[in-house]
């Protein structure tokens, strides 16, 4: 009889996830047991491969309907469906950056570990994006997280490389113990670890001491949750992380990494504080009330992400500091509320937008350090003269992570802009910290072009372009203007395929 229950369930609905694993598990073998001598980097094919069934798989799920297997233990709604399918195009891209990546020294030996390794942290992120229950969603998390930590020791014989790690591995460790003595506190009140139950338990507290273990525990999760999309005041691993680790180690760490972030932060406090019904505990008056210190949150991002990153001279860090104040831009539209279901629109154009000027702004600093030995800013001195190709791609790149009209990057600051005026009252503060903190960026990211087109050529050597590389910068660019010039066509399809993500939370 248990057998016959366990064939009931519709195991079709994860097959993105039996795809990415069973890539996996074929790369780990072939790596282990082809000769030495054997090129590892054509096993990114096979990677990519693996990528790309996956997100065909999907597709061909997104007219099913809520699919729940082991009572939400993985849950297919158009949540899960909208953030997979950005986890899989970055996937894909960051692959394909992989693929070009020739450094000095550092995944020459462990190259075939790396693609593994990377997709088993994607898994993490897709467990992530399905789980309606805490278990799955700290199990996705962790295997995110180990597999994080050691690619970003790949480099083993290099210092900085080591001591990122051993950061990482510190920072990560406390904040996973600070995000799980949160948990705790949820299960224990509320005696269930699936987010539906949870949120009806909710819902009903009449107890006052309850409802105060409840915002402590809202609290604790919160605060453990902003370690890992780097959050102020809780951000100080990320520059010393981003340095040490290799280029697509960086740029998987600031893309599907922030991307898996902001699944948690969404799925566990629009599922438990969010909620339509409940007149006592008021889980939509709990974040209205409390939003203060995610409005405060996201304003001391964006300001100390913006203004350290004046001062930096390594590229590497100087994005660290950018994906910090993007970080704060989110959290922004987490603060607001974004008008309900909304925001969840508009962080996942955000992130969709912040996928593809990234990742195309790292393919440009890649190649340039690949070649130079350097990571320094002056790496990009001369490039328009040197290659126009790459300095019209870096440009339209920095100008959307600066919020020029023309890209997808303004296109999602406006989105979020206009979101802090939606609810009432008004978030004018942040509106402000917004507009201030864009205006100082400007500063750093012109900086770079002022580099590109107004400083002498830094290296005369010829900059040869792997056609990986050549397929990341085209799809960015294209990206970068399409969705900045014409938005609606992100938009309509989203709303299209998933609605308004009214069946993210759990059924009551």
């Amino acid at each position: 009889m248990e057998w016959n229950t366990m064939l009931s369930y519709d195991w079709g609905a994860m097959m993105p996830e039996f795809i990415i694993l069973g890539t996996a598990m074929i790369l780990s073998v072939l790596d282990l047991f082809w000769p030495k001598h054997f090129n590892r980097r054509k096993l990114a094919w096979l990677a990519l491969t693996g990528i790309i069934l996956a997100c065909l798989s999907l597709i061909s799920l997104l007219s099913f309907e809520t699919v729940s297997i082991l009572s939400d233990t993985f849950r297919l709604d158009s949540f899960a469906k909208a953030f997979k399918l950005l986890l899989l195009f970055g996937a894909g891209l960051i692959i394909l950056l992989a693929e070009g990546y020739e450094p000095q020294e550092g995944l020459r030996e462990h190259r075939g570990e790396f693609y593994y390794l990377f997709l088993t942290a994607l898994l993490g992120a897709m467990v992530m994006s399905s789980s309606g229950d805490l278990i799955t969603l700290f199990v996705g998390l962790e295997l995110l997280s180990l597999s994080s930590y050691i690619l970003v020791g790949m480099r083993k014989h290099d210092r900085k490389s080591n001591e990122a790690s051993m950061k990482y591995v510190i920072n990560g460790g406390i904040s996973t113990a600070i995000t799980l003595f949160g948990m705790s506190y949820l299960y224990g009140v509320t005696g269930s670890v699936n987010l539906g139950e949870m949120s009806r338990t909710m819902a009903a507290m009449t107890d006052g001491q309850l409802q105060y273990i409840m915002g402590l525990a809202f609290f604790m999760v919160f605060v453990g949750l902003s370690f890992k999309i780097a959050a102020a005041p809780f951000h100080m691993w990320a520059p010393d992380i981003y340095e040490g680790a290799p280029t697509p180690v960086v740029a998987f760490l600031s893309v599907i990494s922030k991307i898996a972030g902001f699944v948690i932060i969404l799925r566990i406090f629009l599922s438990l504080f969010l909620t339509a019904s409940g007149d006592t505990f008021g889980a939509l008056d709990f974040l209205e009330k409390n939003n203060i210190y995610i409005a405060s949150l996201a304003g001391l991002t964006i300001i100390i992400g913006n203004v350290v990153a004046l001062r930096q001279q390594n590229l590497k860090r100087l994005f660290a500091y950018s994906s910090i104040a993007h970080a704060g831009y989110l959290l922004v539209a987490v603060a607001t509320l974004g008008g309900g279901y909304f925001l969840i629109d508009t962080v996942w154009f955000y992130l969709m937008a912040y996928v593809l000027m990234n990742i195309g702004a790292f393919a440009v600093i890649q190649l340039l350090a690949s070649q130079s030995g350097s990571e320094d800013i002056s790496i990009l001195a001369g490039l328009g003269r040197k290659s126009p190709f790459l300095a019209i791609g870096f440009t339209v790149f920095i100008l959307s992570l600066a919020g020029i009209p023309g890209t997808t990057g303004f296109i999602g600051k406006l989105n979020i802009f206009l979101g802090t005026f939606i609810t009432e009252p008004g978030h004018f503060v942040l509106a402000g910290i917004m507009i201030a903190g864009t205006v100082v960026s400007y500063v750093y990211y012109f900086g770079l072009l002022v580099q590109v087109f107004f400083r002498p050529i830094h290296s005369g050597k010829v900059i040869k372009i792997r056609s990986g590389l050549s397929a990341v910068l085209i799809i960015c660019v294209i990206g970068t203007i399409l969705f900045g010039v014409a938005p609606n066509i992100a938009l309509d399809f989203i709303h299209d395929q998933f609605g308004e993500f009214t069946d993210f939370i759990s059924s009551k």
